[in-house]
């Protein structure tokens, strides 16, 4: 009861944001009228919706990773965390958290609450005032940025955390921490308009943010029963469907070109298509280079670092994609690939991360973020209008040095707002489900049916029920019923 309770009032407490606003916004109309709505906004609108079209498909590939790597009595529960946090982060994105993530000022937006009253959209969310797409365009594919940080923060807790956590911290997330983060680095605040910070599509912005909230949920959940032994050594703890997890990772990798392409919210240029080319082969190298530095390390090829590799390769260029030419994104791509194999065993001996997400996102997305230090072209930089050339050309620190410490700044900012948000839900709500329920599965503990239900269907030989009578020509399955009298 108590934490169905929970989870209405949550949600409740969102849908009432949609009542405070009573008169619906005409400021799309308004630029219209001021003569703006020409042939190149609806073109560049339509590609900034399909764009964003391809970064919600992502929630699947989000959904059918964490199911693959979970075993089958966690299965469930999957889906419902993924469609409650993707519609909480819809409605706190457009009540606050996009003007906190877009609107002017250098520490926390504040203009365009409820997609309302911002008045002049070039003035009102001025970095992307470039673009002459719709306000409403944007909200979108931005907000569909919110939900693939905040799909990020679980991949660490599977198998083990309540279901009202995720609803108490989506809305923090979604409304304060993830706006206010990404807000510094490519939403005009400080860290991209006072010290030039590159961040094309966001490595850091989304996903090492994403991961600084695993990291800070993990740390306070611990680790899943019988992961580690009494020496203190890690156990396998195998997912039950790789060839699920291959989907994922191909739905990902799909959804990617929405993601980095998209973040030019111009389609009349063709400069997305530069941003296809490097966002895909950086890819490609970071899949061969973890399937090689897998099989040094690990001497066999495994599957999950190779698709990790495709993650963290994605990640990685998500900074610099249009920022780098083609030949250093498949340097970028390659370390990445080679440092996720690294990382997940390294890391796997002291925290248990079942889907690599400290990996793949976090130090991928750092990685990626500092490469746009060393290998940002000043022709594109200065196309861009933020920062400088990256050390390979200009032989200068300066960029590399702007891009280590806004990841340190936003790591710490990060880390301190979630430690503390999870710190006080623990204190309170509860983080974790008891052992019984671990041992049982989330879905049946928290959802009262399982994901796989005929995997647990006890056969009627493990209840007390004998062979059945059954007409001659019936099949072993065909009208079997525990209840029947043996025969």
């Amino acid at each position: 009861m108590k934490r169905t309770t929970i989870i209405c009032a949550s949600v409740t407490a969102l849908v009432a944001l949609m009542l405070l606003p009573t008169v619906a916004s005409a400021d799309t109309f308004d630029a219209a009228s001021a003569g703006r709505l020409a042939d190149s906004v609806g073109i560049n609108s339509m590609w900034v919706i399909v764009a964003g079209v391809l970064v919600m498909l992502m929630q699947a590939g989000f959904a059918f990773l964490e199911i693959g790597f979970s075993r089958g009595k966690n299965a469930g529960t999957v889906v419902a965390k993924v469609l409650m946090n993707f519609s909480i982060a819809g409605l706190a994105y457009w009540a606050v958290g996009f003007a906190f993530a877009f609107g002017a000022g250098d520490i926390i937006g504040h203009t365009g609450y409820f997609l309302h009253d911002f008045g002049d959209p070039q003035k009102a969310f001025p970095i992307m005032g470039a673009s002459d797409a719709t306000v409403e365009a944007k909200w979108f594919f931005q907000f569909v940025f919110c939900a693939v940080s905040l799909a990020i923060v679980w991949g660490t807790t599977l198998e083990r955390i309540k279901f009202g956590v995720y609803a108490i911290y989506a809305v923090i997330f979604a409304a304060v921490i993830y706006p206010i983060g990404s807000h510094w680095v490519f939403g005009g605040g400080w860290l991209q308009s006072n010290l030039g910070m590159q961040d094309f599509a966001g490595s850091t912005a989304v996903h090492l943010i994403g991961a600084t909230g695993a990291l800070a949920a993990l740390l306070h959940l611990g680790p899943r029963r019988g992961k580690y032994g009494p020496d203190g050594r890690p156990r396998p703890i195998p997912g039950h469907n790789m060839p699920l997890f291959g989907l994922s990772i191909f739905i990902l990798w799909f959804g990617w070109f929405g993601f980095n392409p998209g973040s030019t919210l111009n389609a009349l240029d063709g400069r997305f298509t530069e941003v296809v080319v490097t966002t895909q082969l950086a890819a490609c190298a970071g899949v061969l280079t973890a399937i090689v530095t897998s099989r040094i390390m690990m001497k066999t090829i495994d599957i999950g670092m190779a698709g990790n590799g495709a993650i963290a390769a994605l990640v990685a260029i998500t900074a610099g994609s249009g920022y780098v030419v083609p030949w250093a994104a498949v340097v970028i791509g390659a370390v990445a690939g080679v440092l996720v194999v690294v990382a997940v065993l390294a890391i796997d001996k002291k925290l248990d991360d079942p889907v690599g997400a400290l990996s793949a996102h976090g130090l991928a997305g750092v990685w990626g973020t500092l490469a746009c230090g060393l290998f940002t072209s000043p022709a594109l930089a200065k196309f861009n209008t933020v920062g400088d050339g990256g050390l390979v050309y200009t032989g200068s620190f300066h960029q590399l040095g702007v891009q280590a410490l806004g990841v340190v700044v936003v790591f710490a900012f990060v880390f301190v707002a979630s430690y503390v948000v999870f710190g006080v839900i623990k204190a309170t709500y509860g983080l974790r489900v008891s052992a019984e329920e671990e041992d049982a599965g989330l879905d049946i503990s928290e959802h009262g049916m399982y994901g796989y239900p005929e995997q647990f269907i006890p056969a009627p030989e493990l209840i007390g029920v004998g062979p059945v009578q059954r007409p001659v020509g019936a099949t072993a399955t065909s009208g079997l019923n525990p209840t029947e009298v043996p025969a």
